[in-house]
């Protein structure tokens, strides 16, 4: 077989071509070409006197052009029989077998098998997004991120399953799907066994084990785990919204909260507990309301002993000994012990009530509130004295009751 020369590999532009690109496209051109120089290197082929932004005469590759509508692939790892399409992708392949990690990041040690992944891991500590759509305007870290965004415009989804149907719009993403039909999950840990489908997952896993926080903000210091949970962090400095309700309009910095909001709508509550019945529209809220058959209260305060079934109780409660209010108006300046109080709070100023009951058109604040009137016309008092079987509406009346048997006067 013929040893692969540059000639096989490049990608060539006239003088003229080279000027009619954008900032972006002559990005995605360099990076390429350190890509192929790289492969190159490592099949101990050589680059002859050729510079990045000089190579402007055209050649062809009919012979491996013609293997991708074949999807021939002749080039085969000795060590675990995987196959490729070009002798450069199968020597790449083979770094993963020695491990070896050549290229070093001068500010954090990080260390990785490719000069490319290097530079792609550069711009999560200068926050650099070379690769703008010329669609919309959106800027991306790297140019696989660009063209896979390029398709949302498009709505492609050229890549289908062909178990189920379903069609993606990368590759990728097809072969991660395959895997829910397969069961597969060839990434395993190898501290604790487990084993993930995802080679992402499989990464953020494992600093679990070792506490690794690669993604620090710029303007905090504040490091996490996740790139993306770092992305959503920096919303909190911004206070970015991209995720707003088409019902009522209220925005979100994660499109899982706005999900959840938009149950508040539709009356949706996929989450049943398996004692009682009783659904809720949120997994945390099952969570929360199984403990009120258990009666665990595994979150105790260090200070008075008090225990709490919630974590976000225990963490007010403890403001009751410090006085603490950090949730601050930016209108009237009130300071609250609660987020969500602070969130109520604000709608005062608005005068919007966004919560209508659907019975005889009353709106409402907030969502509870809309739950508690609803009951004035159903009858329904779901919170009941375990002393003297006296049932109410609302929880607080119960708390209310109760009192009258303890004799508790906190007030």
């Amino acid at each position: 077989m013929d040893a692969v020369t540059y000639e096989d590999v490049q990608v060539n532009f006239t003088s003229e071509e080279w000027n009619l690109l954008d900032p972006s496209q002559k990005n995605l051109y360099k990076d390429v070409m350190l890509e192929t120089y790289w492969n190159l290197t490592v099949i101990e082929s050589y680059w002859e006197n050729h510079h990045i932004e000089e190579q402007y005469q055209t050649s062809g590759s009919h012979e491996r052009h013609v293997r991708s509508h074949r999807g021939e692939k002749p080039y085969e790892c000795n060590q675990c029989c995987k196959a490729f399409a070009r002798s450069s992708l199968l020597q790449r392949h083979k770094i993963t077998h020695t491990g070896k990690k050549p290229y070093e990041c001068n500010e954090c040690g990080k260390a990785f098998a490719r000069p490319t992944n290097l530079e792609s891991h550069k711009r999560t500590h200068t926050g650099e997004k070379p690769y703008e759509c010329n669609i919309c305007g959106k800027a991306f870290a790297r140019a696989t991120n660009l063209q896979s965004h390029k398709i949302t415009h498009t709505g492609e989804k050229p890549y289908k399953c062909s178990q189920c149907g379903k069609a993606f719009a990368q590759h990728s993403t097809l072969q991660y799907h395959r895997r829910t039909h397969t069961g597969e999950k060839p990434y395993k840990c190898s501290q604790c066994g487990k084993a993930f489908p995802l080679h992402s997952t499989f990464q953020y896993h494992k600093r679990t084990h070792t506490g690794e926080k690669p993604y620090k903000c710029s303007q905090c210091a504040k490091a996490f785990a996740h790139h993306r949970t770092l992305q959503y962090h920096k919303r909190t400095h911004t206070g970015e919204k991209p995720y707003e309700c088409n019902h009522c309009g209220a925005a979100f910095s994660r499109v899982s909260n706005l999900q959840r909001h938009k149950r508040i709508h539709t009356g949706e509550k996929p989450y049943e507990c398996n004692q009682c019945g009783k659904a809720f529209a949120q997994l945390s809220h099952l969570q929360c309301h199984k403990r009120t058959h258990t009666g665990e209260k595994p979150y105790e305060c260090s200070q008075c002993g008090k225990a709490f079934a919630q974590l976000s109780h225990l963490q007010y409660h403890k403001r009751t000994h410090t006085g603490e209010k950090p949730y601050v108006c930016n209108q009237c300046d009130k300071a609250f012990a609660d987020h969500s109080n602070l969130g109520r709070h604000k709608k005062s100023h608005l005068g919007k009530k966004p919560y209508e009951c659907n019975q005889c058109g009353k709106a409402f604040v907030r969502p509870s509130h809309l739950q508690y009137h609803k009951r004035t016309h159903t009858g329904e008092k779901p919170h009941e004295c375990n002393r003297c079987g006296k049932a109410f509406a609302v929880v607080s009346n119960l708390q209310r009751h109760k009192r009258t048997h303890t004799g508790e006067k906190p007030y």
